[in-house]
């Protein structure tokens, strides 16, 4: 499907992009792929890695304007939406600018791939979208809402969206493994709560999610990939094995565990061998035998959720990771 095409990634010059460029390049070989983002010195030094490949484009520009959108979306087949402000703390603390981000660029973007034609697109969710406890994830679960109702809108054209919901990225920018690695000459770790509980996920994995959802998608649809769980002391653990602990309390906005389907999502969620999918609760989609594709619905009280979670990665296993990742991790 993405061969030969025209595919933007919107925050393309994120942690996602860093992964998801090279590898779709290398599988499907489109004729353009275009990174939008506002970061010019984020481009600057990506655009020195594809310096020699005519395929890659860049183009400067934010979410939330709209007419820059419409530019940078002409002649595209396919669009991955990366682009949000994420950071927990930061997203309480500058509340409007999370919205302007995170809500209105997602209603921006709905839009203007309906108008340009766009076939499909795939945004990128949160954990923290389900039952959010956080302005972050409040606004990642508004947009999740507004890219399903984005196929009501275009059921005259040929754009449909859907959306890839995962967990913690593991070495990603900004999150834990690079924190706890960063003190590791300080010999103490802050972990907020022993008790606490993360889903995680490879950018690798998460790349392979958003490509079987372009292929598997009508419209509509939140792929849920099924991962394994940690607790944060197992992570400090094996990030920095001699380190001690030193319990700070939560932060603000934060949970205990995380969640990736809730029991109201439960009758409309299928199971499928490696990944759920919640199916719109509207227009009666999420009976809709295309869209249900031979999955087995779940049970009425399922709950998906990092403490529950039947799969569990073990330290030694992060270990191996980390070991094999470390000149990345935190760098992309």
């Amino acid at each position: 499907m993405l061969t030969n095409s025209s595919i933007l990634i919107t925050g393309g010059t994120g942690s996602f992009g860093h992964t998801f460029i090279p590898m779709t390049l290398a599988k499907y070989n489109p004729r353009r792929l275009v990174i939008y983002s506002r970061d010019e010195m984020k481009q600057w030094e990506m655009a020195k890695l594809y310096c020699d490949d005519k395929r890659v484009r860049f183009f400067i520009g934010d979410v939330r304007d709209k007419d820059r959108l419409a530019r940078a979306l002409s002649d595209v087949d396919y669009v991955v939406h990366a682009a949000a402000t994420k950071i927990v703390p930061t997203a309480e603390y500058n509340p409007f600018e999370c919205v302007k981000t995170n809500v209105f660029g997602a209603m921006n973007l709905i839009d203007t791939c309906i108008d340009q034609g766009v076939k499909r697109v795939v945004a990128l969710s949160t954990d923290k979208a389900s039952s959010p406890a956080n302005l972050y994830g409040a606004t990642k679960l508004t947009s999740d809402k507004l890219f399903i109702a984005g196929n009501s809108y275009s059921l005259h054209s040929e754009t449909r969206f859907s959306v890839v919901r995962y967990g913690n990225v593991m070495g990603s920018r900004g999150s834990v493994i690079p924190f706890f690695l960063t003190l590791a000459d300080k010999g103490v770790l802050p972990i907020t709560d022993a008790r606490m509980t993360r889903f995680m996920i490879t950018l690798e994995q998460g790349v392979d999610l958003v490509w079987h959802a372009f292929e598997d998608m009508v419209g509509g649809e939140i792929y849920v990939k099924k991962i394994p769980s940690m607790k944060i002391t197992d992570v400090a653990l094996a990030s920095v094995p001699a380190a001690t602990h030193e319990i700070v309390g939560i932060r603000p906005g934060e949970k205990l565990h995380e969640q990736m389907i809730g029991p109201e999502d439960a009758p409309h969620t299928y199971e499928y061998a490696e990944y759920y999918k919640v199916l719109p609760a509207i227009h009666g989609w999420s009976r809709d035998p295309k869209r249900i594709s031979g999955g087995k619905l779940v049970a009425p009280d399922f709950i998906y959720c990092s403490d529950n979670n039947i799969d569990w990665m073990s330290i030694d296993t992060l270990r191996a990771w980390i070991a094999q990742n470390r000149d990345y991790i935190g760098k992309i």
